[in-house]
């Protein structure tokens, strides 16, 4: 309770923003997941994250919801500035989330990274119990999506496993974009067998990342051997000789300025100097974060979100109606004699 009262006497709400422009963004298709067709208008954008172990909060508005489902955004090491994936954030506040934003580090040099995940467990309780009070929209615990980028991601496997552990809600869902820690391996579990069996996940690695690789998603991908269903998905660059599609460790980021702390560190400079909006963000990591979320909700789009058909693995076309380079999708393959999963086409 005292913690509850703490939050609510240094909340700042930082304002409501559009959301919604009068068409997609350029290459964004209009409908479907990953598309402009969006229920909500703004989003109210409250700051809870002095903290290490704080949170920021965006809640639909412009029609306010009584309710709403939760995702929980896990940022990238350094990316403590929401900015960084602000326009990922609208979008999926504007298709009628509520996304939590868990501050799991004070700076770049504390606390441990052994910290991390339970610093971000308590961001997630801290605002679930703020969504409960007040006018605040009330969050539906069913169907809860946890992304995480780069570090995020690591984190977010981590809390699949101790969820119990850390009286946070159960994943439904779970997309990790670049998962990695590097040599700050703090949250790394050496395997992940313990997911839950019913989990749906989704994890995506880019050919030129060269900040994580692609070792520590195909490491979650192996030994989940009892979430059967995974995908892993490779994207990789292309071009069409005028403009390159990238696939560098990069492209999750989607900065937004109308949610800028005003911190700036190495990683929110890399952020704006390396963030472009395009098909990767559409076709990629918006739509397969859309149709995870409504497959594991609703069952619907369970062909865009999973099994290597058509759907799941496009990516948008070039000017001239080429198809951009598609996704490689990975499905596990369980062996008769083993318990053991391994990559395959």
């Amino acid at each position: 309770m005292m913690r509850l009262m703490w939050l609510m006497a240094f909340l700042t709400c930082r304002g409501s923003y559009s959301l919604v422009q009068g068409t997609p963004h350029a290459g964004q298709p209009e409908c479907g997941p990953g598309g402009a067709e969006y229920q909500h208008e703004s989003v109210i954008f409250y700051d809870a994250g002095e903290r290490a172990d704080g949170f920021w909060l965006f809640e639909p508005a412009d029609p306010k919801p009584d309710s709403a489902p939760v995702v929980v955004f896990l940022h990238g090491y350094g990316a403590y500035n929401p900015m960084a994936y602000g326009k990922w954030i609208k979008h999926l506040v504007a298709r009628g989330n509520i996304v939590i934003y868990p501050r799991y580090q004070k700076n770049l040099l504390r606390p441990s990274p052994s910290r991390f995940p339970a610093n971000a467990a308590k961001g997630i309780r801290d605002a679930l119990a703020l969504l409960q009070t007040g006018d605040h929209v009330r969050p539906i615990l069913n169907g809860v999506g946890y992304f995480g980028h780069s570090y995020g991601g690591a984190i977010a496997a981590n809390l699949g496993v101790h969820w119990a552990q850390y009286h946070i809600p159960k994943p439904a869902a779970m997309l990790l974009a670049q998962p990695g820690t590097g040599p700050l391996n703090g949250a790394r579990l050496q395997e992940y067998s313990a997911l839950p069996a019913d989990l749906n996940l989704l994890i995506i690695v880019s050919e030129d990342d060269y900040v994580v690789g692609y070792e520590f998603g195909k490491l979650v991908f192996e030994t989940a051997i009892h979430t059967l269903n995974r995908n892993f998905i490779m994207q990789r660059r292309d071009t069409d000789g005028l403009r390159w599609i990238q696939a560098s460790h990069a492209e999750p980021y989607a900065y937004d300025l109308d949610f800028d702390t005003g911190v700036r560190n190495y990683t929110t400079l890399r952020v704006l100097h390396t963030a472009r909006l395009d098909e990767v963000d559409f076709y990629c990591y918006w739509k397969l974060g859309d149709a995870l979320l409504e497959y594991s909700r609703t069952g619907r789009y369970g062909e865009v979100a999973f099994g290597n058909s058509p759907a799941q693995r496009y990516m948008g076309l070039w000017p001239d109606g080429r198809p951009i380079r598609p996704l490689e999708v990975f499905l596990p393959k369980i062996k008769k004699t083993s318990a053991a999963a391994a990559l395959h086409r």
